[in-house]
Formats: structure tokens, C-alpha cells, sequence
């Protein structure tokens, strides 16, 4: 079993979900979400890459439900090929359908006041999550 260090991202227009993850220990858990305004966030992308060190990145592809193409598919895929260019680090994808509303029932389930901005930013996190996890457990 290796002991790769992993990041998960759950991709957005708006926010960015991300996740760590351990293959030596299967288990994922979200760190942030990040702002996404005129594009992704770098300068915090790259500091947490600076402080994770991650040797792999997983990115959530979205489909429909028909497996037609999501209309961010093209968006989702120019962003996982800017991590592998900008960080020279590989990038395995992972079919995310449902993650979002899998966070959204998780965070539900636990929560009995709800402000909508934090937990938008929360279900994002949780969402990059569910793609990391999703993808150790394969």
C-alpha cells in the first residue's frame, strides 16, 4: 500500500471544495473551500499545495444523471489540466455526481441553524470530501 499524501477538489465556478487525503490510512477529510472570482484562487492553491505536498490530485468530474456531458464539464477538465501542468503532479479523475447532494443531506443531518453563505462554503468542502474518499475507496 502506498502512502501517497492526496488533494480532492470539488470545482466550481464560485468555490473551490478541497480535501486532504492519506492512501496509507484510506481516509479523506475536507480542508477549505476557496473564492473563485475571475478564476481559481492560485496564490491559496499553491500554498496549500506548498503545505500539504501532495504527490497526486483528484478532481471531480461532473456528469448528468444521463451521462451527458455537464455543461462545466469543459471548465472542470481546463482546471484539472492546469494543476497538472502548474504543479507537475498527476491528476486522476472521479465521477462526482451526487456528491453535493450527498454533503448537502450530511451537513442537514447535523445541523439545526443553517446560515446559507457558510454552509454553501461547507457543502464544498464536504463535497471534495466525498470525490477524495470516493476515489480511496475504489
Amino acid at each position: 500500500m502506498s502512502d501517497r499524501t492526496l488533494l480532492g477538489f470539488d470545482y466550481g465556478r464560485k468555490r473551490i471544495g478541497i480535501a486532504v487525503g492519506q492512501e496509507i490510512t484510506q481516509t479523506a477529510q475536507g480542508l477549505t473551500t476557496l473564492t473563485s472570482t475571475d478564476g481559481p484562487d492560485w496564490d491559496n492553491i499553491d500554498r496549500l499545495l506548498n503545505e500539504w505536498r501532495p504527490q497526486m490530485l483528484v478532481v471531480g468530474m461532473p456528469h448528468n444523471m444521463d451521462d451527458r456531458a455537464h455543461p462545466l464539464h469543459d471548465e472542470v477538465k481546463a482546471f484539472g489540466d492546469q494543476l497538472a501542468e502548474r504543479y507537475n503532479l498527476p491528476v486522476e479523475w472521479i465521477d462526482e455526481r451526487l456528491s453535493s447532494v450527498e454533503a448537502e443531506a450530511l451537513l442537514a443531518a447535523g445541523s439545526k441553524s443553517r446560515q446559507k453563505k457558510q454552509d454553501k462554503a461547507e457543502i464544498d468542502k464536504l463535497a471534495a470530501q466525498i470525490i477524495l474518499q470516493s476515489w480511496l475507496n475504489r
